[in-house]
Order: structure tokens, then C-alpha cells, then sequence
């Protein structure tokens, strides 16, 4: 009996402890408490929806979740190196409007001279545990060397594979300006990042900078949370509206009527990028299932879309392809353009016509 007291307190200790490690970031407090806590999107201690989203589907428990997870699912995963093309980031010309996907959704974009980075993830895994959740073979072609330094850093929620604590501990010296939503700078600052780099706001707050740049931080329907606590921060997605083109970055979010409402705040997009995998019908409210992401692009009155969030790292039950052939095969009635581009390649964003081969086909075996 005096063994078993033994390991149960050495586990509970020790999880203790590990919680409690920097990669877990830190929950607000103080000031920043105090202006979350002023936020109408706040309630009984946490973050909300704008409308009622359950974690998981009605009649799904997570004790179900959890058995499919450890016992029954058996997503496929690439058996070859996912190919790549490297674009060299530094040698960009300024004129250059461009995008290069890094995989999941990590992305660069240079718009109208201001570089822009989103939700970086360079470790080669999206946990705390580095033996878990890794990268697919050949998706890490990109360290922090190969950063330039960036004007606008976005941070759409605090999840792991998408606020990657290793990743910006090393991009800090290098960061202009960082985009995110209320509570996510305890974090950043617990990292070292300093108060005055750090822009967080609510949802339809906004920031206006020189050169013509506006940008409006927007809902999303999600949830936060590094540890076993949630929605403490706020997820969100962004507008960027630059001198020569509207984008909208839509981080993770079940589709909802945010989607349309944006489109009529904002007017057309140019460029929508929005989630397109790790979904399940058991969470279908935090993640949008095949077919809507069409339906939000068309939504924000968008002329293309980038859909991002696989191909990386397996989150869901689906296998790692699927997400980009239910979306270039299903019925697109209002011919929104659809961007494939492979892990670093080029994205022209002034070229319409741009082509993009269907890399992932040859690898379905």
C-alpha cells in the first residue's frame, strides 16, 4: 500500500512539475486580467463562442474519443518523404507579393514590402512531448535561420501546433510586431518577448500602421488552452487590408456565421486561408468538415483560397490526403481558386493564373 502512495504521489508530483515548465507559457494576470475581464466575450472565467459550441458532437463522450484514438483509428500517413520545393525567403525582392506555405499552418507572406509570418511551427512536432504528434518525413525544410526578420507577426491561438514555444523563443530577436488575441501576451512575455512588440486585442479591434496597412483582428469559432486549462485566451483570425490587396488568415474554427458576417464587413477578399483538416464529425463545431470550407470562402466574398492545416502532422482520424483531394475534387459552384502549393513552393499572389500540380497524389501509396 506504502508503494502504490509512492508512485501515484511521484506521478502526480511530477506532472506537477512538468505543467509547470516554460514550454507551458502563463496564464494572464494583473492589468491584463483586468482588460480581459472587461471583454464582452469573457463570461464566468473564460473566453466564449459567439454561439454555443460544445467541445465535442451531441451523444459523442471522450471516453470514446479516447478508445477510437488509442485502439481503433488508423489514419494513413505519407510512407515517403513529402516533396518540397525550398523558396530562399531572404533573397525575396521587395516588390514581390508572394506566399510560401511551410506545411500545417505555418506560412510567410511578403505583401507590399511587409513580411509577414503566421503561426510559425519549426520544431518538428505540435506537442509538449517531442517524441509525439512529429512532422511527416521531408514537412521540416524551414528553421528560424531561414527567417528573415518580420514586420508582423500573427498568433491565432495559443494550441501547439500553432504558438510553438521553441520555434519563437529562437525568432524573438527578429520580430517587429506581434498580432494577437487578449491573454496570448503572458505567454510571449513569460518568453522573453518585450511589452512593447506585443499588440493583443478583442475581436473588431484594430491596429493601423504606416505604408497603408489596417489590420483588424476577427472571431473564430475554437477554443484555447496549453495545458488542461481552457479558453483563458482569446483564438481569433485576422483582416489584413495592404495597399494593394485584402487577405483574410482564419487560424482554426468550426464554420459558423462569423464567416459571412466578416465577408460583409470587409468587403471581397483577394485571399482566404482557412483550415482544411484534422476535422471529425465528434468535434464538427471546432473544426470545419469537408465542404465548408467552400462555403465560408464563398462566405467572405473570397476570389481564391489556400486551405492549410494538414499536411504535417496527424491531429485527426482522417488520412494525411484527404483534406486536399475532398477539396479540389468537390463542387465548386462559384469557381473560387484553389491553392495547392507544395511545402516552400512560390505563391505568386499576383499571378491569377498561376498552376499548382496535385503533389500529394503520387504519394497515396
Amino acid at each position: 500500500m506504502i508503494g502504490l502512495l509512492f508512485i501515484i504521489t511521484t506521478i502526480g508530483v511530477g506532472t506537477f512539475l512538468f505543467l509547470n515548465t516554460e514550454r507551458f507559457g502563463k496564464q494572464p494576470s494583473g492589468e491584463r486580467l483586468l482588460k480581459i475581464e472587461q471583454s464582452p466575450h469573457y463570461k464566468n472565467g473564460s473566453f466564449q463562442n459567439l454561439s454555443n459550441t460544445p467541445m465535442l458532437t451531441e451523444g459523442v463522450g471522450y471516453g470514446k474519443v479516447l478508445y477510437e484514438f488509442l485502439f481503433s483509428s488508423k489514419p494513413k500517413e505519407p510512407s515517403i518523404n513529402i516533396p518540397s520545393i525550398k523558396t530562399d525567403l531572404k533573397a525575396i525582392k521587395p516588390n514581390q507579393n508572394v506566399l510560401i506555405w511551410m506545411g500545417h499552418s505555418s506560412y510567410f507572406m511578403q505583401l507590399d514590402g511587409k513580411k509577414i509570418l503566421v503561426d510559425p511551427v519549426f520544431s518538428g512536432n505540435a506537442s509538449p512531448l517531442s517524441f509525439t504528434t512529429k512532422a511527416y518525413n521531408g514537412t521540416d525544410i524551414y528553421t528560424t535561420d531561414d527567417i528573415p526578420e518580420i514586420d508582423y507577426l500573427f498568433l491565432t491561438h495559443d494550441h501547439w501546433d500553432h504558438m510553438d514555444y521553441k520555434t519563437l523563443k529562437k525568432l524573438r530577436p527578429k520580430i517587429k510586431n506581434v498580432i494577437t488575441g487578449l491573454g496570448n501576451g503572458a505567454h510571449l512575455e513569460y518568453w522573453g518577448f518585450s511589452p512593447e512588440v506585443i499588440l493583443e486585442g478583442d475581436w473588431y479591434d484594430h491596429f493601423t500602421f504606416k505604408n497603408g496597412f489596417e489590420i483588424h483582428i476577427t472571431p473564430a469559432r475554437h477554443f484555447s488552452g496549453r495545458g488542461f486549462t481552457r479558453a483563458k485566451t482569446l483564438w481569433a483570425s485576422f483582416v489584413i487590408k495592404a495597399p494593394t490587396s485584402t487577405i483574410y488568415i482564419g487560424g482554426d474554427s468550426g464554420y459558423d456565421t462569423h464567416f459571412k458576417d466578416i465577408g460583409a464587413k470587409f468587403g471581397a477578399f483577394d485571399l482566404v486561408i482557412l483550415e482544411n483538416g484534422q476535422y471529425d464529425e465528434k468535434w464538427k463545431y471546432i473544426h470545419m468538415l469537408p465542404g465548408e470550407q467552400l462555403q465560408a470562402a464563398t462566405d467572405l466574398n473570397a476570389k481564391a483560397i489556400l486551405p492549410v492545416h494538414s499536411g504535417k502532422f496527424t491531429l485527426g482520424n482522417h488520412d494525411w490526403d484527404e483534406p486536399l483531394t475532398n477539396i479540389t475534387e468537390e463542387k465548386n459552384e462559384n469557381n473560387i481558386r484553389i491553392l495547392t502549393p507544395m511545402i516552400g513552393e512560390n505563391v505568386n499572389l499576383k499571378d491569377s493564373l498561376q498552376q499548382f500540380k496535385p503533389w500529394w497524389k503520387p504519394l497515396k501509396n
